[in-house]
């Protein structure tokens, strides 16, 4: 049987989808086939790469894509991780089952911080919101049990 395919949809492709990628890809490779794009990708947030490092979650490697260079793949399911990427997803086949599970913004909560490890702070608590969502895959993908 194949492994479910799962689009983490984010607006820049940026952290929060990177980080979802990555906790699934560590939690959940073996029954789960993760990836992760953007509608307006930017590149990967050097912060989020820092916070799944200290979680022991390489995503260095990964980089920042726009949806439609996946356009060949047949997910199973999309999940928006913004409300912007929510409202602006893009069209996907009938069989593709697309939910929403909306994460903060750690880059927006960063902003103002005074020091990195203050900013660092938000990318903790988002990254450790995304892991307890990834560790209930993929029975969470087919309950409405997200954060709408």
């Amino acid at each position: 049987m194949e492994n479910l395919k799962i689009l983490f949809l984010c607006t820049g492709n940026s952290c929060r989808s990177q980080m979802a990628e990555g906790w699934t890809r560590h939690l959940k490779g073996n029954i789960l086939e993760p990836h992760s794009a953007g509608v307006e990708p930017h590149a990967v947030d050097p912060r989020a790469v820092r916070a799944m490092a200290e979680a022991g979650v390489d995503i260095s490697h990964h980089r920042s894509k726009d949806v439609s260079t996946l356009a060949d793949v047949d997910f199973d399911f999309v999940v928006t991780v913004c409300d912007r990427a929510h409202e602006s997803c893009p069209f996907f086949p009938a069989r593709t089952k697309v939910l929403h599970v909306g994460f903060d913004d750690p880059p927006r909560l960063a902003a103002g911080a005074g020091t990195d490890d203050e900013a660092m702070t938000h990318y903790r608590r988002v990254r450790d919101e995304i892991k307890r969502f990834v560790e209930g895959l993929p029975d969470s993908l087919t309950m409405n049990n997200g954060k709408e």
